[in-house]
Formats: C-alpha cells, sequence, structure tokens
C-alpha cells in the first residue's frame, strides 16, 4: 500500500473516533439531561404531594377548630343568658315582695286616722246618745271614704235586680209580687269591690 492511501485511511480513522466521541458525548449530555428532568419531575411531584397533603390536614383541622370555637361561644352565651335571666327572676320575686309589703303598709297607713277617732270616742265622757251616734257617723263616713281612696267601694243592693256577678242569694222570699220577682230584698251582708274585682260578695235575700 502506498503512503499517501495509508495517510488517508488514517485520517479517516481519526474522523471516525472523533464523530464516535462527540455522538457519545452528545448522548451522555442528553441522558443527564434526561436525568435530571426526570429528577426535577420527580422532586416536584412529591413537593406537590407534599404541599396537597398539608392543605387537607388543614383543610381537616380548620372545620374541628371552628366548630369547638362555636361550642365555645354558644356554651359562654348560654350562661350568660342563663345569669341574666336569674338575676330577673330574682329581682322580679323582690319587685313583687316589695309591692305586696308597700300595698299593706299604704292600707294601715290610711286606716290610722280612723283609728284614731275610734279612740277619742272611747275616751268621750259623754252620755248623750245623739253626740254618741253623731260621732260614730262620722267616723263611718270618714273610714268609707278612706276605703274609696283606697280602691274599695260598697257592692249597692237597694232596688237591685239579682247579679250573680256581685250578689250571693242565702234565701229566696216568695209572695212579695211580680215587680219583686227576681229583685234584691234584703241584703244581709254588704258586698265590697277593689279595684273593679269583687273581693266579697254580697249576701242578699231575693224576691220569688
Amino acid at each position: 500500500m502506498k503512503k499517501e492511501d495509508i495517510n488517508t485511511v488514517a485520517e479517516e480513522n481519526i474522523k471516525d473516533n472523533i464523530n464516535n466521541g462527540v455522538d457519545e458525548n452528545v448522548d451522555n449530555v442528553e441522558q443527564t439531561e434526561q436525568t435530571e428532568q426526570t429528577e426535577q419531575t420527580e422532586e416536584t411531584v412529591e413537593d406537590n404531594t407534599a404541599a396537597s397533603t398539608e392543605e387537607t390536614a388543614e383543610e381537616q383541622a380548620d372545620p374541628l377548630e371552628k366548630a369547638l370555637a362555636e361550642i365555645e361561644e354558644l356554651k359562654k352565651q348560654a350562661l350568660y343568658k342563663q345569669a341574666e335571666f336569674e338575676n330577673y327572676r330574682k329581682r322580679t320575686i323582690k319587685e313583687k315582695a316589695d309591692l305586696i309589703l308597700g300595698g299593706g303598709e299604704k292600707t294601715v297607713t290610711a286606716i290610722l286616722p280612723v283609728l284614731d277617732d275610734f279612740e277619742r270616742a272611747l275616751a268621750d265622757k259623754s252620755e248623750d246618745p245623739a253626740a254618741i251616734r253623731e260621732g260614730m257617723q262620722l267616723i263611718y263616713n270618714k273610714f268609707v271614704k278612706t276605703l274609696e281612696g283606697l280602691g274599695v267601694k260598697k257592692i249597692e243592693t237597694e232596688n237591685a235586680d239579682f247579679n250573680v256577678d256581685f250578689h250571693e242569694s242565702i234565701a229566696l222570699v216568695p209572695g212579695m209580687g211580680e215587680d219583686k220577682k227576681g229583685k234584691v230584698i234584703d241584703c244581709v251582708q254588704t258586698g265590697y269591690t277593689m279595684n273593679d274585682k269583687v273581693i266579697r260578695f254580697a249576701k242578699v235575700a231575693v224576691g220569688q
């Protein structure tokens, strides 16, 4: 073989080796890049999975914490309402008791002047029946006026029609005539109302 042919073969071998080396390097680079991309993809997937797991855990925890907070708030409101109602109940009971005591005090205070008049009448040494009767009449009138000031009124029975809302029949009187039928003939015990409410029925005899 000629020297020129030998050089040509050598050059071709060198070129083939260079090309093969470049190809191998390119393949290695491509493989490296693919490996790195795969690793990055796997890391991204892992990160996304971890983030999704954390978000799911937070979503599960948040409703529970929210429900517990709402329950605690409802407990506080219930305790507050219970305490408020208890205070209202005690205050109402006290006001009723004060009203009853105050009403009794008002009544007694109004009657005391009448009691004073009775004491003065008893202390009087007069033996005049007319003067004694007049004094008793004055005390009676004052007492009636005092009761009226307290809302107490006498139930009228004279020539009144019998009314079960105000009268209690204790006797029937026959033979009184048609004009007296169903009428009050006599009042055995006077009845009274207080603030338009009957506190004692008038006991009467009714014509039959």
